[in-house]
């Protein structure tokens, strides 16, 4: 990894604009080399996330594994995958008890910054609608049902997927077409793609 590409990590690291707003103060969470060839851009982290350091270190992480068929060792090989979350910190608790959005600011202030420097991707995959509005602009569907059904139109630069919480088990129960055609296609490309680098 050249200098240039530590000193900008280091920047987007040691940011906090956002901490007034956050319960847990700021803690940017994401990894990444020029060399990935995936890039996974996801909402904003958990609590475990938070106190870990680690993206998708939670049962959402777990399912997103699965969902992949991809161990942790893999997963988390930034050589070949970058994480970069719409929101790189904790937001906070909602009144519904998931977690707040990711704070508007981040996309805007630190995407155009560190995703011009991943040169080796090939595959973004847009886990979850924050993640899908922050990648996709005005080609984005007006649902996240509707975006990620829609998923052979991005191809094959992207492919959005729900988030992949509890809550997404009953989703997958009535769309059944995520299991038997976009599963399938999406670990196919991810495991071609990581055969390569």
């Amino acid at each position: 990894m050249d200098d240039n590409f530590s000193a900008t990590l280091a920047r987007i690291r040691a940011c906090t604009l956002c901490a007034p707003f956050l319960p847990l103060g700021p803690r940017p969470t994401l990894r990444a080399s020029p060399t990935a060839r995936l890039l996974i851009i996801g909402q904003a982290p958990g609590t475990r996330v938070h106190e870990t350091g680690v993206p998708w270190n939670d049962r959402s992480g777990d399912r997103l594994r699965q969902w992949l068929e991809l161990d942790r060792d893999t997963f988390y090989d930034e050589a070949r995958i970058a994480i970069v979350p719409a929101g790189l910190c904790y937001p906070g608790r909602a009144s519904n008890g998931g977690d707040l959005p990711p704070r508007p600011e981040c996309a805007p202030l630190w995407h155009p910054v560190i995703l011009p420097l991943l040169t080796g991707v090939r595959l973004t995959l847009l886990v979850g609608g924050y993640a899908q509005a922050a990648g996709l602009g005005e080609r984005r569907r007006p649902t996240m049902t509707e975006t990620v059904a829609a998923w052979r139109d991005t191809l094959p630069e992207i492919i959005p997927l729900p988030h992949p919480s509890w809550r997404t088990t009953a989703w997958q129960r009535k769309n059944p077409w995520f299991d038997a055609d976009l599963l399938p296609e999406l670990r196919r490309r991810v495991h071609d793609l990581l055969a390569e680098a």
